[in-house]
């Protein structure tokens, strides 16, 4: 008979010991086709933290109209971005974590998409089942939003819901005023202005958009990149316009827009401009189709003459070093 207080000897050894990261950003079709992203969206957008509408509402909307017409669109878009190494944005956040797993030799770095693959659940039982029962889960979104850093974390804890032994969990706060991250933002800023062969007449830091209710209903997240567009503003001696792109809808979105001031800028005299997306962590769909090339083509039809996209932070020492500071920050006790 086997005692109470020990496994039965065919029982598989536990494994346990290890501290883990977990990487998480939003998320990508798996390819460029209309399927993919048809999947993609019918999954991004019946997140009640994306879209804050009764489901009965807006599920026959989602179903009936947008997935019928969006996909095929949006399919388009992503294969002017695409690269061999597969979506920008997963590729990216592949690097950051391969990049971590050499500079954190003491834990196990994997990464996730909250949305596509590789998703949340799957990797955190990968990381449990590879002995990590310390997990530090760090969404990849500087400023906090409810659609955003907070759908990561209901996608961790319904994750653990199916676990009877659970990891101990720690989240990545938000670091839009972490002097790390102003730091590698003004770094990546400051390198990426010296190789213009010009000298902008603006300087546009470009956020994702949100719902004006979203702010209404208490999201910290325009404060947020308000914030970070000071500091970084104060850091470089420097002014920045700030502006939100993105916008999805009619409901009223956070203003000014990105490409409203884009448009508008010829006009006030300023025709050679740089804009930058400070708040991703990755260059995406968002980045590389929606500013770099439809934020120059409305500049120009509206009479802009020089426009420069600079990258997101991505993979860059400046990146990685920030990354590495504030993820040993957040270890403290555990490594």
């Amino acid at each position: 008979m086997t005692s109470n207080n020990h496994f039965p000897a065919d029982h598989p050894a536990v494994n346990i010991g290890k501290v883990g990261v977990l990487l998480v950003n939003l998320g990508t079709p798996d390819a460029p086709d209309r399927k993919s992203v048809k999947r993609y969206l019918k999954q991004f957008l019946s997140d009640k933290r994306v879209v804050e509408i009764p489901q009965l509402v807006w599920q026959p909307i989602l179903r009936g109209i947008i997935l019928n017409t969006r996909p095929q669109k949006s399919a388009e878009a992503y294969k002017l971005v695409w690269t061999e190494d597969g979506s920008p944005l997963a590729a990216y956040t592949r690097h950051q974590s391969d990049k971590l797993t050499e500079r954190l030799k003491d834990t196990t770095v994997d990464w996730a998409m909250r949305y596509g693959n590789p998703d949340i659940a799957s990797r955190l039982n990968a990381m449990k089942e590879n002995g990590c029962d310390r997990i530090l889960v760090a969404p990849l979104y500087p400023q906090h939003s409810g659609a955003t850093t907070a759908s990561v974390h209901d996608a961790v804890f319904d994750a653990l819901k199916g676990m009877r032994w659970q990891p101990a969990l720690r989240t990545l706060p938000p670091y839009h005023d972490d002097p790390a991250y102003i730091d590698a933002l003004a770094i990546n800023l400051k390198a990426q202005l010296a190789e213009l062969d010009f000298t902008p007449d603006a300087v546009i830091a470009s956020f994702h958009g949100m719902p004006l209710r979203t702010l209404e209903l208490g999201d910290p997240y325009h404060c947020h990149c308000r914030k970070t567009a000071r500091l970084l503003s104060e850091k470089m001696d420097m002014e920045l316009t700030v502006s939100f792109q993105s916008r999805f809808g009619s409901a009223k979105w956070l203003e000014p827009a990105t490409d409203a001031t884009l448009q508008a800028m010829p006009a006030k005299g300023m025709k050679n401009i740089a804009i930058f997306a400070p708040g991703f962590s990755s260059d995406c769909l968002e980045t590389l189709e929606e500013l770099a090339m439809q934020g120059k083509e409305q500049f120009e039809e509206a009479g802009g003459e020089k426009f420069a996209y600079l990258p997101c932070l991505n993979d860059s020492a400046a990146s990685m070093d920030m990354l590495e500071t504030l993820l040993r920050r957040e270890l403290s006790g555990w490594i």
